[in-house]
């Protein structure tokens, strides 16, 4: 059975990645002082780190259910006899309830729709695995559920400010970052970002973003890759020292993050997506 995968640009696929799986990316909403944008496709993080620096207004919404319907449509049109659409977590965004009222739209037997409960790789080794998977649609969606459900995501920030202005923190939260020098560590939990720890310095971090790598990638294979936001020197060095500590890495993956996430993070943001057991 032939089966589609579509997927949102807050993936933050590596470049020709998608191209070469198949995936088709719906891209999220970018406003820039009121002006509509697309999310990696007219707005990329050049673009972002400009805006962010020029203290512009920007605010980011999700694809509407009629986008969403029309690459349904269009991929059974083609010739799919299923689509499996994965987005990133329902408690960052509203497209997974998009993605479920254009499945109801457009045919809900054959458009199945998934939370990752996660974004950036979380949600891109999500669809790698859909796209691996045998059995047509029913077997692509529970291969991206198991994915989806043993991802690990940890990332620091330079300040906590970006992510209480959007609302995806709490203020109480934020207040972990309100010291002189502290980087704050997070991770996703469930769906939700969650403050984690806090360190005194960006080499810290760095070497407790390894650590905490580490410890969840446990024994054997690992997916791994490293998001990050005007910082390519610090990612590089993180993903060399994770595929230095991490034998059962296959390479780690490296990728900018775009107006979705690079907004409610700020520039110098590092991550880490571990998948235990890597994409099967």
């Amino acid at each position: 059975m032939t089966t589609t995968i579509v997927t949102d640009s807050t993936a933050y696929l590596p470049e020709g990645f998608a191209e070469r799986h198949g995936i088709r990316v719906v891209p999220l909403h970018v406003a820039v002082d009121g002006r509509s944008k697309l999310d990696g496709l007219d707005f990329g993080p050049a673009e972002l780190a400009e805006a962010l620096g020029g203290h512009r207004r920007l605010t980011t919404s999700r694809p509407t259910p009629g986008e969403l319907a029309e690459v349904y449509r269009s991929a059974l049109d083609d010739g799919a006899e299923a689509v499996v659409s994965v987005h990133l977590s329902r408690e960052l965004s509203g497209t997974w309830e998009a993605a479920r009222l254009a499945a109801e739209e457009v045919d809900p037997d054959r458009v199945r729709v998934v939370d990752s409960r996660a974004t950036g790789m979380g949600l891109g080794f999500a669809a790698l695995a859909a796209c691996l998977a045998d059995g047509g649609g029913a077997g692509a969606e529970k291969a991206a559920v198991a994915a989806a459900s043993r991802v690990r995501m940890f990332f620091c920030v330079e300040t906590l400010d970006h992510l209480r202005r959007g609302g995806r923190i709490g203020a109480a939260a934020a207040l972990v970052g309100t010291a002189l020098a502290v980087k704050p560590l997070l991770h996703v939990d469930d769906g939700r970002i969650v403050p984690l720890e806090k360190v005194r310095t960006t080499g810290r971090a760095i070497g407790r973003l390894v650590d905490l790598a580490a410890e969840a990638a446990g024994p054997g294979p690992v997916g791994l890759a490293v998001h990050h936001l005007a910082s390519p020197e610090r990612a590089a060095e993180l993903a060399t020292r994770l595929d230095e500590r991490l034998p059962g890495s296959t390479g780690c993956l490296i990728s900018e993050v775009g107006a979705v996430i690079g907004a409610h993070t700020g520039p110098g943001v590092l991550g880490v997506v571990v998948l235990p057991g890597g994409v099967a």
